[in-house]
């Protein structure tokens, strides 16, 4: 059940509290979890391990205290997944879920302190080498949200080169960054999760005009009740994964300080539709192809979908507070 009673239009907007308590109960679960996970399987995902990090990570930026344990539990697990594939990085191969997932996994390694080595040295080659002619970075997964989209695959690659490209590969880096501007400039985005990595694209490339736009458009498609939903369409209900995946980057891009208006009523939408168990509930829309397994998550066959948008909402909530 909801620990809030849906209210139509009269939203009724959290102060500090509201948010710290949602984020107290959102917080261990996701830690829990993380730390479970590895149990269970030895491969690096988008959704148990780079989603709940950028939540852990930002929660110790405002001053929460995380244990070292869940981090080191995603580092170990992404760098194991990593060197077991060091020989088709190496050949610009990849692992299934290809610059997606590889650009997913040095986003978690940057933000769990992972010092640049031998293994981040071969993933930003197989980056780099990847689909180069091209310019943006071609997705090989059809499994929506999270792994459907080249606006996806291309920000989270940009993201990774980011942190660990070498002073070597800079004239690459930046012919690579001009023909990726080119693409975003000419090609627009067409639900939610393309707008919010089009604009993280928009403003890691230092895009800033068209990267207004592109925040100017995310904010057109927020719901009346203060969230955004995944699809387009009056049917479409608004969701945790789309919601703070959109605020968290609305707020960094510079597009919506959490004290204004749409990103309060935002934070609204989150801790109104938050369980009881401190988790945000959304239904996969994706076909499993692994065996089931329990990560100490709720919500059954929804687990993943559900880990990943819980982790979005607690980031967006945790954007909202100060930092120390």
């Amino acid at each position: 059940m909801l620990l809030f009673p849906l209210v139509s239009l009269a939203l009724v907007v959290p102060g500090e509290d509201d948010v710290r308590s949602a984020i107290d109960r959102s917080l261990p679960l996701l830690v829990r979890s993380v730390e479970e996970y590895p149990k269970h399987r030895d491969c690096f995902s988008c959704h148990h391990q780079a989603a709940p990090m950028l939540a852990l990570a930002t929660a110790r930026s405002r001053g929460l205290k995380v244990p070292d344990e869940a981090f080191s539990a995603i580092v170990d697990v992404t760098m194991q997944d990593l060197n077991s594939a060091l020989t088709v990085y190496r050949e610009i191969k990849g692992q299934g879920g290809g610059a997606t997932r590889a650009g997913y996994a040095l986003w978690a390694l940057d933000l769990g302190g992972k010092k640049a080595d031998e293994t981040t040295q071969a993933v930003t080659q197989f980056l780099l080498g990847r689909d180069e002619d091209a310019g943006p970075w071609k997705t090989s997964s059809n499994r929506p949200p999270s792994e459907f989209s080249p606006f996806t695959t291309t920000y989270v690659a940009l993201r990774g080169l980011r942190a660990y490209a070498s002073q070597g590969d800079t004239a690459r880096m930046d012919a690579r960054r001009r023909k990726v501007s080119d693409w975003l400039k000419a090609t627009p985005a067409k639900e939610t999760e393309e707008r919010v990595f089009r604009l993280l694209s928009l403003h890691a490339l230092g895009d800033e005009k068209e990267a207004q736009e592109a925040a100017q458009e995310l904010l057109r498609h927020q719901k009346e009740d203060g969230g955004w939903s995944q699809l387009d369409g009056a049917d479409s209900a608004s969701d945790a994964y789309a919601t703070g995946s959109t605020l968290y980057a609305l707020h960094t891009a510079g597009a919506l300080p959490s004290s204004s208006d749409a990103y309060r009523r935002g934070l609204a939408h989150l801790v109104r539709t938050q369980r009881e168990d401190g988790s945000w509930y959304v239904k996969s829309r994706s076909k499993p192809f692994q065996p089931y397994f329990e990560s100490a998550f709720p919500h059954g066959k929804d687990q993943f979908i559900a880990i990943a948008a819980s982790s979005w909402a607690t980031t967006a909530l945790l954007l909202a507070l100060p930092t120390p």
